[in-house]
């Protein structure tokens, strides 16, 4: 199949881009299924910086995990604070925006502010050629704000500074993710601020 769903389309870019041995950051653990797959990815001399603020979610990616938690660091904050726990250059990000799958408290949930703050804090720190992968799920409460808050945001982003795309299947039903990836194709990228008139 060449038209993948969003998920693996995601995956397939990190893995097309992702070196054994890098560093990577998963932005929203949830069940834990991205992060055991950047875990494979980056083997194990590579490491996997995985966030998200609830417990409850960083539990099951560690239930996931199993013999691979060697090379995962879990981290119970806000992606918006990854400038704090990572310090050199990473080989991409993954995020999966809206709530946490299956979970009784579907209140919790992903915020413009914080998401784009996140994704302007790792555009500095992924490599030349790095990727950011963002699914967005629009169809919850809130989904929407964030969404269009997002997409004001990678459009202002420079065309010599990234390149950004938006893939989705468009004879899905019911709100059906659709996935935005940022390449980096600068060593370096000034991304000092944020403009939250945008957001």
């Amino acid at each position: 199949m060449l038209l993948h769903r969003v998920l693996p389309f995601a995956k397939r870019l990190l893995a097309e881009t992702v070196l054994p041995g890098e560093t990577v950051v998963d932005a929203t653990a949830g069940n834990g299924n991205d992060t055991e797959f950047l875990a494979k990815l980056v083997g194990n001399e590579g490491s996997v910086i995985a966030f998200d603020i609830q417990q409850a979610a960083l539990d099951k990616t560690a239930d996931r995990l199993g013999d691979l938690h060697h090379n995962v660091k879990l981290i119970l904050d806000s992606h918006a604070n990854v400038d704090r726990y990572v310090d050199k250059p990473i080989g991409g990000a993954m995020f999966n925006l809206g709530y946490l799958p299956y979970s009784e408290d579907m209140s919790v949930v992903t915020k413009p502010e914080s998401t784009i703050e996140a994704i302007h804090k790792l555009l500095g720190l992924v490599k030349k050629g790095g990727i950011i992968t963002i699914s967005v799920y629009d169809g919850h409460q809130g989904g929407a704000e964030e969404r269009d808050a997002l997409l004001v945001y990678v459009k202002s982003l420079h065309q010599s500074d990234v390149h950004v795309i938006r893939y989705e299947l468009l004879n899905q039903r019911n709100n059906p993710p659709f996935l935005i990836a940022i390449e980096k194709v600068k060593d370096f990228v000034e991304v000092s601020q944020v403009n939250n008139s945008e957001q």
